[in-house]
C-alpha cells in the first residue's frame, strides 16, 4: 500500500527515492509469476487428471510455495509457538493385516517419539490460549527410519489444494499494513478470504467451536487430517485416517476464560504440559485408525482425497492400535523443540501417500521450509532430528555439515566396493527392506482443475453443526459474533452470513442477529441433516472417563479464621486423588486459623486468577472472622469475590464447607431455596466426618466432569 500523500518536504523526498522500488499497482494488470508471466489460474495445481498427483513441472505452484516457505527467517512461518516432549509409542497387537511398518508389529517394542504441540497463526511471542487450530506433530524414531505424523487438533483443513495454502495463511496472518492482530483470526482479511472461499467453512466451524481453545495439550485430540494409505507385506493397500485421543478426555476452555488466560499466564498450555511431565503425570494418547478398503473408495458422498472432509465414525469406526506416553521434557528448548523438523514425506515402509492435493503440496513445502529455517540441507543431523536407524547416503557437504565422511559418494561405484549397497525391495524385517511406493495406476490429461467430487462445501459443515450439543452450538454462534464483530467491512460480514445460510439458516440467523444485519432473502441451506454424535464434546469417547481428578488444579480459598485442620484434611484427600491443590489468600505468607495456628499460603490473589484453576473450594471457619460486617473477611476483597463468581460463570466446580456456603449465597452463586445448582457442592457441618467424605466424593465428581454448562445466572448481590 502506497503511503498517504502529504508530510514534510523531507518526507516527500524520502518517498520519492523509494518510488522506483514500489511493487506494481495490483489493480494495474493481471496476476503474474516472479518472471512477469501471466497467471490465469491460481486455485488448483497441475495434476494428472482431476484426482491425480501434482506434477513437478508446475512452475507456478513451485514458485508460489517456495516464496511462501521462505517468507520468515528463522521463525516458523506457521506453528511458530510450540511445546515439545519425548516419549514412546507401543502397539497393542500386530497390525500386519494392513501394514508392514515394523513399529506397528510387536507390542513388546517401544518406539521413541518426540511430539510438538503448537498454535498456528501467531509468532513465538503470542499467547497459548488464542482461538486457533493446534498442531499435533509426532516424530517416531523407528527401526526403519523416522516417520512423521504431522497433524492438527482438527480432522479437516481450510483448503483442498496446497496451492491455496499461502493465500489462506496470508489472509489469517496479521493485516499487512499494521501487523495487527497478533495470534487472532478476528480481522478483515481472514473473513474476506473465508467469505469468498466456501471450502474453508468446515474448518472454520471447528475454529469457532470450543475445539479451538483446548484446556490443555494433554486434553486435546490429534488427527492426521489427510487420507493416507497403509500397505501390507504383499503390497495390498488400505486407506487410513489417523486419530490421537487423550486418556484424560477432550476438554476446552470457554472464550471469556481463554482471553483472560492470555494476560494472566500467556504460557498456560505450555506450562501445563511441562509441569505435568515434571511431576510424573505423563500424558497418554491412544492411536486409532479408520481403515477403508480400496474397493470402497467411491462409496462415500464426498471424496476421500478432500482434506476438508472427515469420515464419520458412525460410518467407519475408529480402531485403537496403540498408545503413546510422553515422559520426558526437553533439556534445551532451542536445541530440541525449536530445531525439530517435521515433514509429511518422512515415511517408513508400510505407510504411503494418496493423491490428496493438499498432502502433495505439504510433501514439497516442508522440506523446502526447513532449508531456509534451519540454514541448509543437514538439519537431519541435529540430535532431535537424527534417526535411530543407521544412515548411509551419498549426500555430502553443505552448510552445517557435522559428519566426517569417507569413501566414495556416488552410485554405482566399484572403488568403494559398491557401498552403500541398495536396500532390498523384497522381504520383511527391520533394517533390510527398501521403501517401495505403492503401485497405483494413473491415467489422465494434464489439467489445472479440481474434481467434481470436491465441489460440495456445505454438507459437512452442516454435519458438524447438527452434531453439537445446544451449549456447543451457542458457543459457536457467540464465536462468530465476536469474530465478525471485529470485521470493519460490512460487505465481508454480510457475505460470510450468506455463506453460513447455506450451512444452516438458524445458525446464520443467530449470527446475523448479533451483528445487526439480515440474512439474505431466499437463502437456502443444504438439505444435509445427518449427525455424527462422536463430533460432540459430550460424546463418551471424546469426553473420556469422568472419574478422575488427576492433574486438575483446585484453589483452596482461605482467610484468617479458616478451619485449619479441615483445610489440611481436605487438601490431603484431594492431592491423594491426584489433584494439584494450592492455597490462595488475599496475601502471601500465612493466614491465622480459627485455632490460632498458622496456615501456609501458596499464592496471593494478586498473582493468580480463577482462570488458572479447574475448581475452587471454600473451607469452613471464615464467617465471623471479619471485625466489621457479616461477610467473611476474604470476600471483602474484590479479587476473591471475582474469583468465585468467574468460576461460577465459567462452569467450574465450586465446593463450600460450613460457613463457606454462606459466602456463596452472599455472592449470588448459591440460591436460598432447596434446588441444587449443577457443580456447586456444599456441606453444612463444621468438622471433618462422614458427611465430609460424602462431600469430597461429590466435589471430586463435579471436578472430573470438567464444566457444568446449564447453570442459572448468578444473582446480583
Amino acid at each position: 500500500m502506497a503511503p498517504a500523500p502529504g508530510g514534510s518536504a523531507a518526507d516527500l523526498r524520502g518517498r520519492a527515492r523509494l518510488d522506483a522500488f514500489r511493487a506494481a499497482d495490483p489493480a494495474g494488470g493481471p496476476l503474474t509469476t516472479d518472471q512477469g508471466t501471466g497467471v490465469g489460474h491460481t486455485d488448483d495445481s497441475l495434476r494428472v487428471g482431476p484426482r491425480g498427483p501434482t506434477l513437478l513441472e508446475d512452475f507456478h505452484f513451485r514458485e508460489k510455495l517456495t516464496r511462501f516457505d521462505h517468507e520468515r527467517i528463522p521463525e516458523r512461518v506457521v506453528h511458530a509457538r510450540g511445546a515439545g516432549a519425548y516419549g514412546y509409542f507401543e502397539p497393542y497387537a500386530s497390525c500386519a493385516e494392513f501394514t508392514r511398518a515394523a513399529f506397528l508389529q510387536d507390542p513388546g517394542v517401544r518406539t521413541p517419539v518426540f511430539v510438538r504441540f503448537s498454535t498456528v497463526q501467531g509468532p513465538r511471542g503470542s499467547a497459548d490460549t488464542v482461538r486457533d487450530v493446534r498442531g499435533f506433530a509426532t516424530k517416531f524414531y523407528t527401526s526403519e527410519g523416522n516417520y512423521d505424523l504431522v497433524g492438527n487438533n482438527f480432522p479437516v483443513f481450510f483448503v483442498q489444494d496446497g496451492i491455496k495454502f499461502p493465500d489462506f495463511v496470508h489472509a489469517v496472518k496479521p493485516e499487512p499494513h499494521n501487523d495487527i492482530p497478533t495470534g487472532a483470526s478476528a480481522h478483515d482479511t481472514l473473513w474476506d478470504f473465508v467469505s469468498l472461499q466456501p471450502e474453508t467453512l468446515h474448518a472454520v466451524m471447528w475454529l469457532m467451536s470450543d475445539r479451538a481453545i483446548p484446556r490443555s495439550y494433554r486434553m486435546m485430540q490429534g488427527f492426521g487430517v489427510h487420507t493416507f494409505r497403509m500397505v501390507d507385506a504383499a503390497g495390498r493397500g488400505t486407506f487410513v485416517k489417523f486419530h490421537w485421543t487423550p486418556k484424560l478426555g477432550v476438554h476446552s476452555l470457554v472464550w471469556d476464560e481463554a482471553q483472560e488466560c492470555q494476560g494472566r499466564d500467556p504460557d498456560f498450555n505450555r506450562r501445563d504440559l511441562w509441569d505435568a511431565i515434571a511431576s510424573g503425570e505423563f500424558p497418554e494418547y491412544e492411536l486409532g485408525v479408520q481403515l477403508i478398503a480400496e474397493d470402497d473408495e467411491f462409496t462415500f458422498d464426498f471424496d476421500l482425497l478432500d482434506a476438508t472432509k472427515l469420515v464419520p465414525e458412525e460410518r467407519v469406526p475408529v480402531r485403537p492400535i496403540g498408545r503413546m506416553a510422553l515422559d520426558r521434557n526437553p533439556e534445551n528448548f532451542f536445541a530440541e523443540t525449536e530445531q525439530v523438523a517435521f515433514h509429511t514425506a518422512n515415511l517408513v515402509p508400510g505407510i504411503d501417500f494418496t493423491d490428496d492435493p493438499l498432502l502433495q503440496a505439504r510433501n514439497f513445502s516442508y522440506l523446502d521450509t526447513q532449508l531456509s529455517r534451519l540454514g541448509g540441507p543437514n538439519f537431519a543431523q541435529l540430535p532431535v532430528n537424527r534417526p535411530v536407524a543407521a544412515v548411509r547416503t551419498n549426500q555430502r557437504d553443505g552448510a552445517h555439515q557435522s559428519e566426517i565422511h569417507s569413501g566414495t559418494n556416488y552410485s554405482p561405484n566399484s572403488l568403494g566396493a559398491g557401498c552403500p549397497a541398495l536396500a532390498s525391495t523384497s522381504g520383511a524385517g527391520p533394517g533390510g527392506t527398501a521403501f517401495t511406493h505403492y503401485a497405483a495406476r494413473l491415467d489422465g490429461a494434464k489439467v489445472r482443475r479440481r474434481a467434481e467430487s470436491f465441489r460440495d462445501h456445505y454438507s459437512q459443515p452442516a454435519l458438524f453443526w447438527n452434531s453439537l450439543s445446544h451449549w456447543e452450538q451457542r458457543h459457536v454462534v457467540e464465536a462468530f459474533r465476536f469474530e465478525l464483530g471485529k470485521v470493519e467491512a460490512l460487505t465481508v460480514r454480510r457475505r460470510t452470513v450468506a455463506e453460513l445460510a447455506h450451512v444452516d439458516t438458524e445458525l446464520a440467523a443467530r449470527v446475523a442477529h448479533g451483528l445487526g444485519i439480515a440474512v439474505p432473502e431466499g437463502a437456502r441451506a443444504t438439505a444435509y441433516k445427518a449427525r455424527s454424535p462422536a463430533l460432540s464434546l459430550e460424546h463418551p469417547r471424546t469426553a473420556g472417563a469422568p472419574d478422575s481428578i488427576r492433574t486438575r488444579r483446585i484453589a483452596l480459598l482461605v482467610a484468617d479464621g479458616v478451619h485449619a485442620a479441615q483445610a489440611v484434611a481436605v487438601r490431603e484427600r484431594l492431592e491423594a486423588a491426584g489433584a494439584v491443590v494450592e492455597t490462595v489468600a488475599a496475601h502471601g505468607g500465612e493466614v491465622r486459623g480459627s485455632d490460632g495456628t498458622g496456615h501456609a499460603v501458596d499464592r496471593a490473589l494478586a498473582t493468580v486468577s480463577s482462570v488458572l484453576y479447574d475448581a475452587v473450594l471454600l473451607p469452613d471457619g471464615t464467617p465471623g472472622a471479619a471485625a466489621s460486617g457479616p461477610y467473611p473477611a476474604l470476600l471483602s476483597e474484590p479479587g476473591a469475590a471475582r474469583f468465585v463468581r468467574d468460576s461460577y460463570l465459567h462452569g467450574k466446580a465450586i465446593g463450600a464447607l460450613g460457613g463457606g456456603a454462606g459466602a456463596l449465597r452472599v455472592l449470588g452463586v448459591l440460591p436460598d431455596g432447596p434446588d441444587p445448582v449443577p457443580g456447586v457442592i456444599t456441606r453444612a457441618g463444621p468438622a471433618p466426618g462422614a458427611d465430609t467424605e460424602e462431600f469430597l466424593r461429590a466435589f471430586a465428581e463435579a471436578v472430573a466432569a470438567h464444566r457444568h454448562r446449564d447453570r442459572p445466572p448468578p444473582r446480583v448481590p
